[in-house]
């Protein structure tokens, strides 16, 4: 079930904020009805493996509670702390990644294996590691184990955050799920409003964008030329932006209607002046876990310069092995994981010295060969879009592919994110200050854009959030 389809939007989404708003006088009755509409949200698409997650919701409350009762820096403490995690990522090993390891084992040649068709559980990966999350914490004494199984199967299958995120750690929110604070008129406002830019983003935006970018990546390298090649890079640089900010979007405002408050996700990434800033930027949940749950545990910048690189570049490999069981993904994160050693050595001081535009554009090119291996199908693929892309003269053989309603949907998000940038130079600018200020234009904008998605939405084939793959 997507936000922005009909069955969601005008009869899922009503029917749950109905009973969770006459539900308002009793704090439990709120949580059972958030309980069981994001358990059936999940169960609509995978009624399969939301069984799996209950049974790995039950291990990890009874893991927890070993941790818990187990003395400060015991064998036992640590054991229990393992099996949670190992039950977890076994879970994910098994539906994301055992495919590839067998193909890559069969494809060396030394024995002849059967590859299994294993279906891809949408959102498992945001799932696991909010789970490892709360083993990890209630080991380090952040945080007690949850008072109750419904608290906690709440946090998993939480509908807004579910599928794609933000990563959310269990003590940001307890608190929050514990009290299932009863509706109120401005959040619903607040939120509501959110949750229509995010549709707006994801089907005028992302998805106009990302007809021209398989349209591009659907070819062999010998039908392109070198405008065909960067247009399905520009195209896929854009489209992934805002299809994914759109779902955040979305996430953080049907989780505000509700009185919820989750973290930002993004903050502008494409105007970042270097690979770190952008990814203080992109996908800041995920950035901040793998910072505290996979770079400090490494040792951190404590261990030295060299060490520091290397953790570095670890976590980045990780990384994109996280985003999907492709050598496109290994290679992605290698990519950026060099950038970032790059920028400790050398990089960062000499954008430094850049006017600010300029060092903007140098990082965004970075970024956008860095898409290029994301996107590509292959290894193969990849190296021959970027050879086309420094050959000015290439030219496809055939008639121009790319029709100008791409370049027109690339045109308006360049712009966008051009305005992003530009707004750096006006002292006291505030993009929320304009809405306030021009309060009844921006609604009414707000609002004909939402319909105009909609009746996009409506009109065309669904195309699911590009994350939901991860």
């Amino acid at each position: 079930m997507l936000f922005y389809e009909p069955l969601f939007l005008f009869l899922f989404a009503p029917a749950v904020y109905l009973v969770y708003l006459a539900a308002s006088g009793r704090r439990l009755w709120r949580m059972i009805a958030l309980l069981l509409a994001s358990v059936a949200f999940y169960a609509w698409s995978e009624p399969v493996f939301v069984f799996v997650v209950f049974a790995s919701v039950a291990l990890d409350l009874f893991a927890a509670r070993r941790v818990f009762e187990s003395p400060q820096a015991s064998r036992t403490r640590s054991l229990w702390l393992a099996l949670g995690v190992f039950g977890n990522l076994a879970i994910l090993v098994y539906y994301k990644y055992a495919g590839f390891l067998l193909e890559n084992i069969d494809a060396l040649g030394l024995v002849h294996l059967s590859i299994p068709k294993i279906a891809l559980p949408i959102g498992v990966s945001f799932i696991v590691f909010e789970k490892i999350t709360y083993l990890v914490d209630v080991h380090r004494g952040v945080t007690t184990p949850a008072r109750s199984v419904s608290l906690y199967a709440l946090y998993v299958f939480f509908f807004p955050k579910l599928l794609a995120g933000p990563i959310i750690k269990y003590h940001d929110i307890a608190g929050q799920m514990e009290s299932c604070p009863p509706p109120h008129a401005d959040d619903f406002v607040a939120g509501f409003s959110r949750f229509m830019l995010g549709v707006i983003k994801k089907l005028l935006l992302a998805d106009a964008l990302a007809g021209g970018a398989d349209l591009v990546f659907a070819h062999n390298a010998s039908e392109l030329g070198f405008v065909e090649a960067w247009a399905g890079v520009i195209f896929f640089t854009f489209q992934i932006y805002f299809d994914f900010s759109g779902y955040s979007d979305m996430a953080i405002g049907l989780a505000r209607m509700f009185g919820f408050h989750l973290h930002e996700n993004f903050n502008e990434p494409y105007i970042a002046r270097s690979i770190t800033e952008f990814w203080r930027r992109w996908h800041m949940s995920l950035t901040g876990w793998i910072r505290e749950y996979l770079y400090f545990p490494l040792g951190g910048n404590r261990l030295g310069a060299l060490r520091t690189h290397l953790n570095l570049w670890l976590c980045f490999l990780a990384s994109g092995i996280w985003h999907g069981a492709a050598w496109t993904y290994v290679a992605w994160g290698a990519y950026n994981g060099l950038f970032l050693v790059l920028d400790r050595v050398f990089l960062l001081r000499a954008l430094e010295r850049l006017p600010g535009w300029m060092a903007n554009l140098a990082t965004f090119l970075i970024v956008m060969v860095g898409w290029t291996i994301f996107r590509a199908n292959s290894l193969d693929q990849a190296g021959d879009m970027l050879t086309l892309m420094v050959q000015p003269r290439a030219v496809a053989p055939g008639d121009p592919m790319v029709p100008s309603y791409y370049w027109l949907a690339a045109l308006i998000a360049a712009s966008i994110c051009v305005a992003q940038r530009a707004a750096l130079y006006v002292e006291g600018f505030s993009w929320r200050l304009l809405a306030r200020r021009f309060a009844p234009a921006a609604n009414a904008l707000l609002a004909l854009l939402f319909a105009a998605a909609l009746a996009k939405g409506v009109a065309d084939p669904f195309k699911p959030f590009i994350y939901f793959r991860f």
